[in-house]
This record gives C-alpha cells, structure tokens and sequence, in this order.
C-alpha cells in the first residue's frame, strides 16, 4: 500500500491556552492587542504563540472584533499608475493602523462599479471609491448603501461622507495658459472617458481660458486615458492643424508622443504636447513632458485619515471636502508656436501680432517686409512668474528661464529660449531629440574640477562618451530686473559640483539693443566667474583625449533648418570657422523663405570657436579648447560676447560691417 502522511494539525487557541497556563480568553486578549493582560503574561502567552507557529483565525478574530480590518479599493483602471500612487498612499496609511487593503478593478464600466463596490463593502469595514464613473444620481445610491466611505477625484453627493479631489480646473487652466503664453492660437484638448468627473473640471478650466482669450481655437478630439488612446488620436490631432495638445493625462500625452516621432513629427519644434498628473514617467520621457503636477501619494494618505476617522467615529476630525491643488511642471515638450507648416500637416502659425495681421502686405510674406520703422522705446526686461521675459514694441524677443525644473542629468542651468529676431523668428533651439541636453543660450561647461555644467555624457579618456553621475547644477541667487536700466539683466549664479558643494560665483549681465534699421537687435553678454571655492580647473573632451572637441563655455544651439551657411573671418563654412579665433562667427539660414543672419562678436581677445553646422546647428567660444583652463583661488575669469540677430541674409563682407559696428556694445 502507498504511504500515507498528514500534515501535522496547526496549532490552535487551545494549545496556546495550555502551554502558556492561561485561558483561551486571555490568548485571545493578547493576540487582539488589548491592554487588559498583565504584560509578563502577555509575553508568555506571545513567545509559546511563536513556538507553536500559532495564528489567530482571521474569521474568528473579526467575529470576536466585530470588524474585519480590511478596507476595500475600487479604481476604473489599476494598470494607471496615477491610481497605483492613490493606492500606495492609502495602503502604507491604512498599514500603520493595523489595516489592510482589498482592490478591485472596474475597468472603466460604469454600468459594473455599484455592484463590485458593494460586493468589496460585503467583505470589509469600509469602501475607497477612486475617481468613479457613475451617474450622479447612482452615485448618491451607493454612498446610502455603502458607507462608511470616501471618494477620491469625485465630490460627494453626502456632506457626511468625505471626498477629496484635485482642482482639475485650475490645473488645465495653468497648462492652456501656459501654451497661449508660447504663442499657439490653435490647440487641441484629448478629452477623457465621457463619464469622467475630472474631464468635466478640466473642460471648465479650459473655458475659463477660452473666455479669457480671444481668438483662441480650441479642438475637442476624443481619446480616453490610455496610452493607446493618444497613439490612436495621431490622425485626429494631425487633421486638425493645430500647434499644441493638451492630453487628458500623461499617459494620454506618452500615446500621441509615440505616435508623433513615429510620423517624423518633431515634439516641440514642430507641436508641443502637454499631459497631467506628473506620473513617475512623465519627467524621463524623451523629451520630457509639461505637466501639471498632483500630489497622487499625498491624495491616497489624506485619503485614508478622513477614512479612518469616520470608521472610528471621529467625525469632529473630518473634512466634507479637501482640494489640492496641482503644480505646473515645465518641461521641454512644450515650446513656441512653430512658423512653418511641418509635412505632417500641421497649422500653420498665426500671425506674430494683431498690428501685423492689420497690415496690408500679403500674409504669407516675411514678416520683417510689415516692419517699417523701429519704435524709439528701448527693450524691456520683465518677471513673468518664474521667468523674465524680453519685450520690444509688444513683441517678446526672448525668455530667460532659471533652469531649475532641468532633469539632473542635463546639468540644470539657467538659460535663453526662445529667442526671436524682430519679425518673429527662433534663433534657439531646446531639448532637441540630437541633444536634450542643449538648452538655447547658457553657459555649459563639459568639466569643472571633474563635474558635468554641459549634461548628457562625459568624454572619458580611452573610453569615449559615457553617462556619469557628475552632473553639476547652477542657480540663480540674485535676479535683478533694473529699473534704471530696464534692457539690463543681472544674474548672481552660484555653480555647485555633483556633491551639491559651490564651485564658483558668477556675475552676468545681458543688455538688449535694438539697432537701427527695421531688422535687427542685440544681446550683449557678459560673465565673469570668481573661484570664491578654491582653484578651478575648466576642461573639456579634447584636454581629455578628444581631438577637435574642445566645446565648452558660452554656446547657442540655432534651430535645424533646411540649409545653414557659416561666415567667419577665417572663411567659409564648418571646417574654415571651427577652431578658428576670428573675432566673430556668423550662421546665414533658411526659414522656409524667411532669411536670418545670427551673427555673435567676442569681447577681447578671441578664443577658439566650437561650431557645428552639418551635424546640428550651435556655436560658442571654447575655454578649454586643447589644454585646460587653470582659475587660481579668487582668481576670475570674463566671457563676453554680441550675438546680432537680423531678418536678412548677410554675405561675408556685410557680416564683417555688423560686427565692426557692434563689437563694443555692451
């Protein structure tokens, strides 16, 4: 006959009981945690618990403390990770009170979410509703059947039963802003599931900007929440010539993201996208996406306090209605209104202003040929929240960004984009898919004492580019906007090493000219770096092994256009201006039958210029281009240049004139 073996009984209460001397009921005050034990027999009764592999009965436990000490959660859709961080924050709580959390998923059916809420409710003390989809008069039936509850993303029918919800008006109000602000006049909303009260809010919000903003062209495209959703509005978005999205949500925004660089189209050069709730992922997408920001753990944790408060009827401790309120998160998917209309058939951009719109040249003509005559009031320097924006004649030249929302591997930095000739142009460029890392006009420097101000990989010696945890940071400590002098920007920049420890002190200065004529102004610039820290040394890839790539310093990345002829004083082209110390460099470009010059001029004796033109677009005088730079401590060190921008191609000996003319305008 086969062998037969049991499995040995577990141990009961009984056994417990017997062992430690006590009686079943005392075993059973210990394990439910009361404090009516003497405490040396309670641990007594604990230690033979844990000799024995004892577990109290979950059945016989909640009979015993008439709860079960189990809440239960119901979510449209668990795979959003939005919902998994509610979740999170309502578990790790519900933890620390001794609870426990049944989730339930209702995949985005409305017509199921009563009947698994209340079979969850069935099996425990209370009910979390995260963002439900049911009508509102549904809603008001379950609340009457299945409380005690809180609802999450949706207000409650009940003033007894607490909700806390995110200001998803406010939060679309700020992003659509914040596009209107780049300059796009013609936008697209991917709207949410129909039944979703936070599509409701953030509808308002974007009404709210509607009404406030005349001319403004808003299209409703339908999608969902999913990333397969903003994959399959491509065609939709694209039909609808618009220049700017603001999706539903991130993974929404992740969809239409993939879909566009699939179709060639370029995220933001040629449409920015816009997503909300700041998921985990949204900061690491390429690029990097504009969001508004909720505070998804912090939804779940106050989540369970209001909770637990009406479960231990606490009711003084509970609030009707709490409302955070999201944050703008601007990042590099977003960006100016395009002028061109991309092969993927996107809208052409507006008109630069009403005064131009209003003239009687064609309007598919350059807009310089509008301009006749430069207004006598100089440029201006102006706060515009986190930012100081540029503005001339009504027009915004350029925006000075401090830096600080940079991923860390970028080297977080302050910085010029866009930056706009007269008529309207871009002259920079930022996060472009050859190099996220390059940000319009900064100061980027591949190695200070062996940290990262440039971003991206480090050039290491007979090993090549590779991705380091060296990355600097540099943040502005004192921002002036003069008002003696409102075309002068003054910047106090403290640069830190990788370890967060100040390397050196900056002093920056940027003076705005417009110069006489209709077609041109100037930036003048002018840095000069204090090793208040002790001695610096400024490297690059070529002191490192690199030849020929002693990039580092102050650099502009232009736009990629269709052609891009480069002027020197050494001669013509990449090759001639490259490592060369002319005193200026010029970049002649095609925009789609627009002309633009930039022309930049240095201050004193010329260093070496680092210039690309095949490979992309940008440009700057190297510090270190083939032996290191040594800074004594308190020793300084001045970077000064003039970058003329002008609506019309210069030859060679025009570009060699501008510079002359300009070169001493600081």
């Amino acid at each position: 006959m086969p062998k037969v073996t049991s499995r040995p009984a577990a141990a009961t209460i009984a056994d417990v009981a017997e062992a430690a001397g006590v009686s079943r009921a005392t075993v059973s005050r210990v394990m439910n945690g009361r404090a009516s034990v003497r405490e040396d027999i309670s641990a007594r009764v604990k230690a033979v618990a844990e000799e024995l592999h004892y577990r109290p009965s979950n059945v016989a436990r909640s009979l015993s403390l008439g709860r079960t000490e189990t809440v239960a959660l119901v979510v449209p859709d668990l795979t959003n990770p939005m919902f998994q961080h509610v979740l999170s924050g309502i578990t790790d709580s519900a933890a620390a009170h001794g609870y426990r959390v049944l989730v339930a998923d209702t995949a985005e059916k409305p017509a199921d979410e009563a009947q698994i809420a209340l079979e969850a409710r069935l099996r425990c003390d209370a009910l979390v509703m995260v963002s439900p989809r049911m009508p509102e008069d549904a809603l008001a039936s379950l609340v009457a059947q299945a409380s005690p509850m809180v609802l999450v993303n949706r207000e409650s029918p009940d003033p007894t039963v607490p909700s806390v919800t995110v200001n998803y008006r406010a939060g679309t109000s700020a992003v659509l802003t914040h596009l209107v602000e780049l300059g796009h006049h013609r936008i697209a909303y991917l709207s949410g599931p129909p039944a979703s009260y936070s599509d409701a809010r953030r509808r308002e919000g974007l009404a709210d900007v509607l009404e406030a903003h005349t001319g403004l062209d808003l299209v409703c495209v339908p999608a969902g929440a999913t990333v397969a959703a903003g994959y399959g509005a491509l065609d939709a978005v694209l039909a609808a010539r618009v220049t700017a999205v603001v999706a539903f949500n991130d993974l929404v925004a992740f969809g239409l993201l993939a879909a566009l660089n699939q179709a060639g189209v370029a995220v933001p050069k040629d449409i920015s996208v816009t997503g909300f709730d700041d998921i985990e992922l949204a900061q690491y997408s390429t690029p990097s996406l504009t969001t508004a920001a909720v505070p998804q753990h912090e939804l779940g944790r106050h989540a369970w306090q209001e909770l637990h408060a009406v479960i231990e009827n606490q009711s003084g401790r509970t609030s009707p209605h709490t409302r955070f309120e999201p944050r703008l998160e601007v990042r590099a998917s977003s960006g100016p209104v395009p002028r061109t209309v991309a092969e993927g058939g996107l809208a052409p951009a507006p008109a630069v202003t009403a005064a131009r719109e209003e003239g009687t040249a064609d309007a598919a003509a350059p807009a310089s040929a509008v301009v006749t005559e430069a207004p006598t009031a100089p440029p201006t320097w102006r706060r515009d929240g986190d930012a100081v924006v540029l503005e001339y004649a009504g027009e915004r030249l350029a925006r000075y960004e401090d830096g600080s929302r940079l991923p860390e591997v970028h080297a977080p930095r302050a910085y010029l984009h866009p930056v706009h000739t007269l008529a309207g142009t871009v002259l920079t460029d930022a996060a472009p898919v050859d190099h996220r890392h390059h940000y319009g006009v900064s100061l980027a420097v591949p190695d200070v004492n062996g940290t990262s101000h440039w971003g991206g990989r480090t050039y290491v010696r007979d090993v090549g580019p590779t991705l380091l945890k060296n990355h600097g940071r540099q943040a502005s400590t004192g921002l002036l906007v003069g008002d003696a002098d409102p075309h002068v920007l003054h910047d106090a920049v403290r640069w830190f090493d990788h370890h967060d420890a100040p390397q050196l002190e900056e002093s920056r200065r940027l003076a705005a000219h417009v110069l006489p004529g209709a077609d041109s102004w100037a930036l003048a610039w002018r840095s000069v770096l204090r090793a208040d820290h002790g001695p610096a040394t400024i490297g690059s890839p070529a002191t490192n092994g690199r030849a020929g790539a002693g990039y580092g310093g102050w650099f502009w990345r232009l736009p990629l256009t269709a052609s891009a002829l480069v002027l020197s004083a050494a001669g013509e082209g990449e090759e001639a201006a490259h490592g060369s110390r002319s005193p200026w460099l010029a970049f002649v470009q095609e925009h789609e039958g627009a002309a633009t010059t930039w022309l930049a001029v240095q201050h004193g004796q010329p260093r070496p210029w680092f210039v690309r033109a095949a490979e992309y677009p940008g440009a700057g005088p190297a510090l270190a281009w083939d032996a290191p730079l040594e800074i004594p401590a308190g020793g300084t060190i001045e970077i000064g240049l003039t970058t003329v921008l002008l609506d019309r191609a210069l030859d060679a000996g025009e570009a060699a004139a501008v510079a002359a003319e300009t070169a001493d305008l600081r």
